[in-house]
């Protein structure tokens, strides 16, 4: 449905994605002084939300359906942004390859002409493809829809199975852990958010949890999920080891949304392939959020799944797509709430030779800082928000901190803002 009309004629731009970029991106079109039609389509039928805090707040019953809510209708109204939500669009075709007009058909045989499009589709979970999936009680988290099934059966269950150890699957162990539930966390790898983080913060995390009565395992191949009067009761492993759960929850990565843009030659399998500034190869067509892949001046492609990402690359669309010139680029950062840990990221790790640990994580509150060849890349803080924010702030400043002096707790980290 439309929860909002405008009252312009013309196509103006179309914005493909409810979620955070896509809001952030019309947001940003007004901000910079655009006037003509901005429509936004979203398959969902909700308004623009954050997700981040379904795997937490929401999931532990601390918010409602209506405080996750980005803005409320007068925003849209004030600001003449459609929001067209229950819409999946189904196919976009440019009237030329080389522009950006043309026009997106939605399932349901509406049409969206534009003169400009904003593709902020997100992705999807990525699925398991073993026996047993698509038994009741097996559950993937990315949706508000989502997030209340899951929680409604979490309520009333007694063991849960959480399939991934990576962000998303930790904090839902740390909910259901909470709520008393006897949790278990299968990764397939030999360490818990390998992908993210350094084997010294794995390590803290997979003793932080064991700590507040979460079962952690390792190295664990799931090889079919096994059911019992119509419904999961549990998680057969490769070895042979059966892991009772009437809950199961997967969370083994987002596979971008790309089957829209590819027939336009804009997009791989990967991601969207964008700029750095979200602009595709076609003038007029940008990408921002989680289906975007970009370059890195320093990582390569890659595609980073994060708000502030999604928020920066929506900003810089805008400007690309007003042929604005573009803010400076953001060190990217992130953050993952698990129980009363807050681990707080600003930079990249990859390719990272050295760690130096400032604090005992004994005490659960240190820092990672991350070094390639003695230059400061990254750091990784739990419980500790000020050496988070001013590492960042060095980052942000291109600055370093001395690789022999990151350690040394006598010296404020806020010495080395100012060189």
């Amino acid at each position: 449905m439309d929860h909002t009309t405008t009252t312009r004629t013309g196509a103006g731009t179309l914005i493909i994605g409810a979620g955070q970029a896509g809001l952030q991106l019309a947001t940003s079109l007004r901000e910079l002084g655009y006037t003509a039609p901005i429509t936004v389509v979203g398959g969902e039928e909700h308004t623009p939300y954050q997700r981040p805090p379904l795997s937490k707040i929401f999931l532990s019953g601390l918010a409602t359906a209506e405080d996750l809510l980005l803005r409320d209708a007068g925003f849209y109204i004030d600001n003449d942004i459609a929001i067209v939500s229950s819409e999946w669009i189904a196919s976009v075709s440019l009237d030329d390859p080389a522009d950006g007009r043309g026009e997106a058909v939605t399932r349901s045989g509406r049409v969206f002409p534009f003169e400009q499009v904003a593709f902020t589709v997100g992705g999807t979970p990525r699925r398991m493809q073993t026996p047993g999936t698509d038994l009741p009680g097996i559950h993937y988290l990315r949706t508000i829809d989502d997030a209340s099934a899951l929680r409604g059966e979490l309520d009333v269950a007694a063991h849960v199975a959480v399939v991934g150890g990576g962000f998303v699957g930790l904090e839902i162990a740390a909910s259901a852990t909470a709520k008393g539930k006897q949790v278990t966390v299968l990764e397939a790898q030999d360490r818990l958010m390998a992908r993210v983080v350094a084997p010294a913060m794995s390590r803290f995390y997979a003793d932080a949890h064991t700590r507040r009565g979460t079962s952690i395992v390792l190295n664990a191949a799931v090889s079919g999920f096994r059911g019992e009067d119509g419904r999961v009761s549990g998680v057969e492993l490769a070895d042979g080891r059966i892991v009772a759960a009437d809950v199961v929850v997967v969370g083994i990565g987002l596979i971008p949304h790309t089957e829209l843009a590819a027939p336009l030659g804009i997009a791989t399998e990967r991601g969207i392939e964008v700029d750095s500034h979200g602009q595709t190869r076609i003038p007029g067509v940008v990408a921002a959020g989680d289906c975007a892949i970009s370059e890195h001046p320093v990582h390569g492609t890659i595609r980073l799944e994060s708000v502030p990402n999604a928020i920066a690359q929506a900003k810089a669309a805008a400007s690309a797509l007003l042929k604005r010139e573009p803010g400076t680029l953001a060190v990217p950062w992130f953050w993952s709430d698990q129980a009363d840990l807050k681990l707080q990221m600003a930079g990249l790790s990859m390719g990272y030779d050295e760690v130096v640990l400032r604090g005992e994580p004994d005490g659960e509150e240190f820092s990672a800082l991350y070094y390639r060849e003695r230059q400061l890349v990254s750091v990784e803080s739990v419980n500790a928000p000020r050496d988070y924010m001013t590492v960042r702030r060095i980052l942000e400043k291109g600055g370093n901190v001395p690789f022999g002096a990151a350690g040394d707790l006598s010296v404020p980290l806020k010495h080395h803002l100012a060189r």
